[in-house]
């Protein structure tokens, strides 16, 4: 079965990050997605990272992009041949799986061309028909021998590898017709390529012989005398014997020629990574059927997909977590396969799927909250790291209960769940928060990021980052460098208007840097102190005081 992923969003919060693992392990404990994976589109705090150590949990898969690849959908077990092999082994494979197009490889394994079914007409039939076009075959003596199986009685065979031109003479006709045709090829001077075959004739088999031909083909199973093998040795005569008849022989022949000479050495191959959307645009206008899958890195071909595989190919199976919209959900979104979502913030409506999704969307303080309150409902006691993390999400996304998005709920799961955890949710909290400060220690990029939602309002664009301390007395040295980082992040990713709000979950207090249109910073709500600082005494949740102000001061800007 293909992964299913539970992801948050961009630029992951504790919440987000918490409750990806607490749901994924839901389903995994209750069967309805044994397979589910935990995942991240963007890197964990300190603080995040200190409650998956505590917990005994590793990091979530980082998957940066949802969209279907070459490399999801290629079949590995790939039919293939090499440029060697003959018309006869490339035509066995391709009918014994039936298929139509083959990848070919040297032999070294490195990829070298692509054989098409109707390619391999060529080598039994060539383009120009008449004169000894027609009857000239380009073949290698000792691959014609392994082709009939036949036995060599005469010169030794040259290797595998070297391949001549044979003119091919089948001794059907009178002795003397036979013996006109060689003195004919010793005149032209091509004697030294043909190829006579012929059955129990020891005539023939003299006169191609002394005439000097390059080779001498006994069909029927029929004995050779020593005579004749002497005779082929002292002429340096390449001498088969086989077992087929000698029309059955002459057709075989052909099929021993080696598929190299008509494989197709212009194609296009595609990379793992490639999305099938892309490659479906690139490739509509070309006539190759079958695309190998080659690993950039190696060079060598890990799989293979064709054009069909293009058209409706499985898309990656998703359950959202801490939001609902795709502009903070991990890239290649709009191609997924969305099974669920839970969430406690606003719909933004830009969510779409091709089935009906179960959708859990409910005002408390916390995903986590959710995610518990499912366990809880299932009957199941979340394992004790589970359970830490899903403490630590509530805890986060709540300030351990004091934020004005607290809900009973919230208070209830937290107390519910620090049973199996192990924890006293006031302690716990305590050690959460004073884990590092980032005002102190990160650069302002990281600041920006550590948890940063992008909003679409009222045709605005907007970005809002959070970053939760113990106390404001680290802002005022920061303050110049994290200004200009913001005025970069507008300038770069062209946001109407970009927010960092500083909170102090103990005074309960935010310090908030905004850059944007004159317009918008006009209309907010909040004590100007300067050109790009706001003083926000209670402001301390995002989702219900700070966005709701940028909304409102967005509507009265237009």
């Amino acid at each position: 079965m293909s992964p299913f992923y539970v992801i948050g969003h961009k630029n992951p919060d504790t919440d987000a990050i918490c409750a990806a693992i607490g749901h994924a392990a839901l389903l995994r404990a209750t069967g309805e997605q044994p397979n589910a994976i935990a995942a991240r589109c963007g890197e964990i705090s300190q603080r995040t990272a200190w409650v998956l150590e505590r917990a005994g949990m590793t990091e979530p898969q980082l998957i940066t992009d949802v969209r279907t690849t070459a490399g999801m959908i290629c079949h590995p077990n790939v039919i293939k041949v090499t440029g060697s092999d003959t018309f006869l082994t490339a035509y066995r494979r391709m009918l014994a799986a039936q298929i139509r197009c083959v990848p070919v490889e040297d032999e070294q394994g490195n990829l070298c061309g692509i054989l098409r079914y109707f390619d391999l007409l060529k080598l039994l039939l060539p383009e120009d028909t008449e004169g000894l076009n027609v009857r000239t075959v380009h073949v290698s003596l000792a691959k014609l021998a392994d082709t009939l199986h036949a036995q060599s009685l005469g010169a030794a065979l040259p290797p595998p590898e070297f391949e001549e031109d044979l003119i091919l003479l089948v001794g059907a006709s009178s002795q003397t017709t036979v013996e006109k045709r060689l003195m004919l090829a010793v005149q032209e001077q091509n004697v030294g390529k043909f190829l006579v075959i012929c059955g129990d004739r020891p005539i023939i088999q003299r006169h191609a012989i002394d005439r000097g031909a390059r080779a001498l083909l006994v069909t029927g199973e029929n004995p050779v005398a020593g005579e004749i093998l002497a005779r082929a040795a002292r002429h340096g005569v390449v001498l088969l014997r086989c077992h087929q008849d000698t029309a059955s022989a002459s057709t075989l022949i052909r099929c021993s020629r080696t598929v190299r000479h008509v494989m197709k050495e212009k194609f296009e191959i595609v990379g793992p990574s490639e999305p099938v959307s892309r490659l479906r645009k690139r490739l509509a206008a070309t006539d190759q059927d079958l695309l190998p899958v080659v690993d950039p890195a190696s060079g060598k071909m890990i799989g293979v997909i064709s054009k069909s595989d293009l058209v409706d190919p499985p898309r990656v199976r998703l359950a959202l977590v801490d939001h609902n919209e795709y502009a903070q959900a991990v890239n290649g979104i709009e191609e997924a396969e969305i099974t669920e979502v839970v969430d406690h913030h606003r719909l933004a409506g830009d969510l779409v799927s091709r089935e009906p999704i179960r959708f859990l969307n409910e005002p408390v303080g916390s995903t986590a909250t959710l995610v518990a309150r499912k366990f809880r409902y299932r009957q199941i006691d979340p394992e004790p790291g589970v359970a830490l993390c899903l403490c630590a999400g509530i805890v986060s996304d709540t300030l351990c209960l004091t934020s004005p998005t607290t809900t009973p709920l919230d208070r209830e799961m937290l107390s519910w769940l620090a049973g199996p955890a192990g924890i006293d949710p006031r302690t716990f909290a305590e050690e959460f928060f004073g884990v590092g400060s980032l005002i102190v220690t990160a650069a302002p990029e990281e600041i920006l990021n550590a948890d940063r939602k992008e909003f679409t309002e009222d045709g605005f664009k907007v970005s809002i980052s959070q970053v939760e301390e113990r106390g404001l007395h680290g802002f005022a040295a920061r303050r110049q460098e994290l200004e200009a980082a913001l005025r970069t992040l507008v300038a770069t990713q062209h946001y109407d208007l970009a927010v960092l709000a500083v909170t102090d979950i103990v005074g309960h207090h935010s310090m908030i840097l905004a850059i944007g249109q004159e317009a918008i910073l006009g209309k907010m709500p909040f004590e100007r102190m300067d050109a790009a600082l706001f003083d926000a005494p209670g402001v301390v949740s995002r989702k219900k005081q700070l966005f709701p102000a940028v909304s409102d001061a967005l509507h009265h800007a237009k």
